[in-house]
């Protein structure tokens, strides 16, 4: 009796026993470790991304409303210009159209005789004499600025005699010549007075000479006599206009 009772006991008290573990098994989960695992984080929300920096050359804002610097990118006033654009300098210089006159040279042009002027000094000398240049040449040439005079010396180059040059009206400009066409220049002398051989003013012995020498920038010397008489003057001077296309008077 006494030993069923012992077998009752025993029973009992392993039958509850295998239930608090059972109870400890399913309220009590292990980790993989064998450890006893936390309580699970719930998963976090979506959220928008928050704004990300950007460089001031790219007009972006920085978060929290600052002024963004560069971030390495190019600034503004680096930029590249548009492969599309064009060069300033595009037009070609020398002429309207891009088209340039070249000068006249010594084989272009031809220097006419000295004609007697309708307007000049009083006196008995030359006064004063018109000279054209006349382009002979196939193309266009420009005569420009003022021509240089000086008295031939009778088939001596060497012993020419330069005038003294004084330039009077309008102010030097190109002169276009088309083929055929002329400029003109006007020679005022100092003049000879009184008849026969004359005198001069100054006091100084006039000089008379056959022909002289004009000389055209960039187109040489050219040896020329009077229409009509010869060359006589005062003083070794001379005033010479600029070459022009209106014919002086």
């Amino acid at each position: 009796m006494q030993y069923t009772a012992g077998i009752g006991r025993t029973a009992a008290a392993l039958a509850a026993a295998l239930a608090a573990a059972a109870l400890m098994t399913g309220c009590t989960p292990t980790g993989d470790g064998g450890g006893v695992a936390g309580p699970s984080t719930p998963p976090t929300a979506s959220r928008p991304a928050e704004a990300t920096p950007t460089g001031g050359d790219k007009g972006g804002t920085t978060s929290g409303g600052g002024t963004g610097g560069s971030t390495g990118g190019a600034s503004p006033s680096g930029s590249a210009p548009s492969s599309g654009s064009s060069s300033s300098g595009g037009a070609s210089s020398g002429g309207a159209g891009g088209v340039t006159k070249k000068p006249c040279t010594v084989g272009d042009i031809k220097v006419s005789e000295g004609h007697q002027a309708d307007v000049r000094p009083p006196g008995t000398g030359t006064g004063a004499a018109v000279v054209s240049v006349t382009n002979t040449s196939a193309s266009p040439c420009k005569v420009y600025g003022y021509p240089t005079v000086a008295a031939a010396g009778n088939g001596s180059p060497e012993k020419n005699k330069p005038l003294a040059t004084t330039h009077t009206g309008p102010g030097a400009a190109d002169v276009v010549l088309a083929p055929g066409a002329r400029a003109w220049t006007k020679l005022t002398f100092v003049q000879v007075q009184g008849e026969a051989d004359g005198y001069c003013a100054s006091g100084a012995t006039p000089g008379s000479y056959p022909t002289v020498v004009i000389g055209v920038l960039g187109a040489g010397k050219h040896q020329i006599a009077m229409d009509d008489g010869v060359f006589a003057f005062c003083d070794d001077k001379v005033s010479v206009t600029a070459w022009s296309s209106a014919k002086p008077s």
